[in-house]
């Protein structure tokens, strides 16, 4: 169910608006004229045909790591691809761009083979200096028949979090209904001051009563992660010879006064879920896999060390799913987009607004924690050595869960007054995303990738 908002006609103008705003008195001038600009804002989305934020189901998405874009993505697109072709006599794959130059590291041709090779022959073209318009990470599909002649060919792109595009503006098989109607943080948080609402109750306005079963499941998902990654231990799989951490910190942080026994737990916590999903483990997409250890280290910590029950972390949830949807709907959470600042700078952000709603925080306070989550991540890059997603992105993860817990302290400190929205934040972070050579963005060509290399960047790292 929608928020409640006034319907407009076609004819409605600024001017009009003002008109209304100051028939009212003085003392409700001010909150009506904000509603007012807030509701025009909308109007105009409408007809601009502007889109609106799906939902969360399409943010948190449950399934085996270890990258989102790189293996969920091209495996959903294969299995999509072979319904349509199911007695194809050979397949053929292209990947491009960010898909080709880590593809190997990530597993994306084990991921597409895993479900095509069932049914024909697949061979796999790597394309790593080639970027199709739409999106870094792009992949096109043909069947063959019997003779070799391609029978149809399918051009698709994985654009972060599991998600999929086609790259149209109309007609895009990935389009998803548009649930809510209110785009940016701002808008969201003034609705929360005025209607005297939190944010997940608007998530709950706005999604089918269903969601509350699906976070559910999303919940225990993220548990799971955390409790198998810490009883783990071995190395994890490549050439970096990489031994698991989660079990020996949380078996050191045992031993630690409690000031710094909090800390060890959610390094532990963190690196537990990350190292899963380096593995192919199971985990949930918050927002993608390779910012996976985030949210569900805070929130774990918050609900054994704090006794939070699993209603409130429900609610958490879906308060940390619409910081993430903001983004998502108005920058980017893909790391071959915009740098690792689109993964786990915005994870630290759905961290950090969860943790300072548990802890009570207002509208605005939650917005702070937020804001400071994503603006202390601006220009990180994406720079996995050998296209793994190992390092740096499993420390990554555990450091960004504290800082999440250190910008819900900041915040709390707070009124929650700032200079600098959340919603100004994504915008730069979109910018400076762009601006990022791609050397920066997931092809392991620069940066931290160039001190380990595999043999060839499209080369299998053996282990």
């Amino acid at each position: 169910m929608q928020a409640e908002r006034r319907p407009f006609t076609n004819s409605l103008t600024v001017s009009m608006l003002h008109s209304r705003a100051k028939i009212c008195n003085q003392g409700q001038n001010k909150r009506r004229e904000r509603l007012a600009f807030v509701r025009f804002f909308r109007y105009l989305r409408t007809i601009n045909k502007q889109e609106n934020m799906k939902s969360l189901r399409e943010l948190y998405k449950i399934g085996k790591g270890p990258s989102s874009s790189h293996t969920m993505g091209p495996q959903k697109a294969a299995k999509m691809f072979l319904e349509r072709h199911g007695g194809a006599a050979a397949f053929e794959v292209t990947l491009y761009g960010s898909l080709a130059a880590t593809g190997k590291g990530h597993m994306t041709d084990m991921a597409i083979n895993e479900v095509l090779a069932q049914a024909a022959p697949v061979t796999i073209s790597w394309q790593p200096d080639v970027f199709l318009p739409y999106h870094p990470n792009g992949m096109k599909f043909a069947a063959l028949d019997a003779n070799n002649a391609v029978t149809d060919e399918w051009t698709v792109y994985s654009i972060g979090g599991g998600a999929l595009s086609e790259g149209k503006s109309d007609g895009d098989l990935f389009d998803t209904p548009e649930v809510y109607s209110m785009n940016s943080l701002t808008e969201i948080m003034q609705w929360c001051e005025e209607t005297g609402r939190s944010y997940w109750e608007y998530v709950d306005m706005c999604e089918d009563k269903s969601i509350w079963d699906y976070l559910m499941e999303v919940w225990r998902t993220m548990q799971e992660a955390v409790e198998r990654g810490i009883s783990h231990e071995g190395r994890l799989p490549g050439p970096l010879n990489l031994a698991r951490k989660a079990a020996t910190y949380y078996v050191k942080a045992s031993g630690y006064k409690q000031s710094l026994q909090t800390r060890g737990l959610v390094y532990a916590y963190a690196l537990a879920v990350s190292e899963e999903n380096a593995s192919g483990g199971t985990i949930v997409t918050a927002p993608t896999c390779g910012a996976c250890g985030v949210l569900p280290a805070v929130l774990y910590h918050l609900s054994r060390g704090h006794q939070f029950n699993d209603l409130r972390i429900l609610h958490a949830i879906a308060t940390a799913g619409l910081i993430g949807n903001v983004v998502k709907q108005n920058a980017s959470i893909s790391g071959a987009d915009v740098g690792c600042q689109g993964e786990v700078g915005v994870a630290c952000a759905m961290a950090s607004g969860a943790a300072c709603q548990l802890f009570g925080g207002s509208p605005s306070q939650i917005e702070y924690a937020a804001e400071m989550g994503l603006e202390h991540h601006l220009g990180m890059t994406c720079d996995p050595v050998c296209g793994l997603v190992q390092i740096p992105c499993i420390e990554r993860n555990a450091f960004a869960a504290t800082r999440a817990l250190d910008a819900n302290l900041y915040s709390a400190f707070s009124d929650g007054t700032h200079r600098v929205s959340f919603d100004k934040v994504v915008n730069v972070m979109k910018q400076t995303g762009h601006d990022i050579p791609s050397l920066y963005k997931e092809t392991s060509t620069g940066g931290l990738a160039k001190i380990l290399e595999p043999k060839s960047s499209h080369e299998r790292p053996k282990d």
